[in-house]
């Protein structure tokens, strides 16, 4: 305890004096960045954020550095976290690199976190991109990296999608999801003869791709763990079968002569086998088929019909979708089939159940007097929000850190049978995030990729 001497007067002085002096220590010692966007919210409002054109030497890369730039940017304001600020209100626009920012100029533009970074092309091909990530009001830098790629041509924007989630991780503590890949149905031609192609994009509709050429009808692909094969149902001589799509090669494979129908394919988590249905003398059961060795489980038994299976992250539990207990719902069992349980007990008929990555939640699609939702609820049926709805909203896909949803969307059609087209959406947890995702046709059945390597 401290003690001071003399009069009243000096005493207040000597206190005031040694707040003043305790104050400027605190001042003057460095700042803990304590810069973070919490997710587990509900709204959040968006982060203000400037990002600077990356700088280049030479034309060619001031124009990957300008594309870059542009990316970053779309890919954090379409997370609805981050308002990247207009390059027009910039004050000091393109900061060194190898500089500290001038802080007080980003502070005046009201920029909680600003990021620069520099691009050139390397003497074997490479691009090289380095960028940084700044606390404004703390003053310290969050983050920095140096990425390369090859070819440059090739490249750029996969850079660009790996800086933005390292940007969103620094922030929000959580993985990204820019740098993967969607898998989809691309539609064309009248409601009554589609034709229904195998595409790919990147998450944001960029580098988009057909797979197949839409003489065979496809429906519900997804990818496998490491992104090199797609399992999809196709009507290949008009025959319902599961196929196997090789990304690297281009070649497909039915995944079994079996003598009723397959659909609804899902790889395991370690991609080693495929859980379907297969209908058979009127009755759809679930089964896993072993990729390694081609052998076939039946894991339901049940006069219902049992569909729509989606394994649990670990491998160990499956929810999917029946009408055992007189209407359309959502059930969990053992991943051997034992121990089924039904989750789903809210007004409607529930279906296609998609186990999110993170393990939490399990999206669904829900119908309920004549509108479709598309939910999340928790894998002991608590907890049911919606996130979603429309005339036609179906097939919920997770992004690879469990934070995202994507799902298809069908407008109605006229009396005529025109209209009634089909986008992709993405909405976040929140539900208040809801974004199209552009695609050069219709699209449906859309299906997230994991993080590209």
């Amino acid at each position: 305890m401290m003690l001071f001497s003399g009069t009243p007067k000096a005493r207040r002085i000597h206190v005031i004096a040694v707040l003043l002096s305790v104050a400027a220590l605190l001042l003057s010692a460095p700042v803990e960045a304590q810069l973070r966007i919490d997710i587990t919210r509900g709204k959040v409002e968006p982060m203000p954020i400037a990002i600077t054109e990356f700088q280049a030497q030479t034309a060619d890369d001031g124009r990957f550095g300008k594309d870059i730039t542009g990316v970053i940017s779309a890919d954090l304001e379409r997370s609805g976290l981050f308002r990247p600020i207009d390059p027009k209100a910039f004050i000091d626009g393109k900061p060194p690199l190898n500089a500290q920012p001038r802080f007080p100029d980003w502070r005046v533009i009201n920029a909680q976190a600003m990021v620069h970074g520099q691009v050139r092309t390397l003497s074997d091909g490479q691009l090289q991109v380095d960028f940084r990530l700044w606390d404004v009001l703390a003053g310290q830098q969050m983050e920095g990296a140096t990425m390369t790629g090859t070819p440059a041509q090739a490249v750029w924007r996969k850079l660009a999608h790996k800086i933005s989630d390292a940007i969103y991780k620094r922030i929000t503590g959580e993985e990204g999801y820019f740098d993967t890949r969607v898998v989809y149905i691309s539609e064309t031609g009248p409601l009554t003869r589609r034709i229904k192609r195998l595409a790919t994009m990147d998450q944001d509709g960029a580098n988009h791709q057909f797979l197949t050429d839409g003489s065979s009808l496809a429906l519900t692909p997804r990818f496998s763990p490491s992104q090199q094969e797609i399992t999809f149902l196709s009507y290949h001589n008009n025959t319902p079968r599961v196929y196997i799509y090789n990304m690297q090669t281009g070649r497909q494979e039915v995944l079994g002569d079996f003598p009723g129908m397959t659909f609804a394919p899902r790889f395991s988590p370690d991609g080693n086998s495929v859980i379907m249905s297969m209908a058979k003398d009127g009755n759809s059961e679930i089964y896993t088929m072993d990729l390694r060795n081609r052998r076939v489980v039946q894991l339901t038994n049940h006069s219902a019909i049992d569909t729509a299976p989606s394994f649990s992250p670990d491998g160990r539990h499956i929810a999917f979708e029946s009408d055992r207990g007189g209407t359309q719902q959502i059930y969990v069992m053992d991943a051997s089939g034992g121990n089924v349980e039904r989750i789903s007990f809210g007004q409607g008929r529930y279906a296609t159940p998609v186990w999110s990555p993170r393990g939490d939640l399990i999206a669904f699609t829900k119908q309920y007097q004549g509108t479709f939702y598309i939910g999340v609820m928790r894998p002991d049926g608590k907890g049911e929000r919606q996130l979603s709805q429309g005339f036609l909203v179906e097939g919920p896909t997770w992004a690879p850190n469990g934070r995202v949803l994507m799902f298809f969307k069908g407008e109605r059609s006229d009396a005529r049978g025109g209209g009634g087209k089909t986008r992709v959406f993405s909405v976040d947890l929140t539900g208040y995030n809801e974004r199209e995702v552009v695609t050069p046709l219709d699209a449906s059945d859309p299906a997230w990729s994991p993080l590209n390597p």
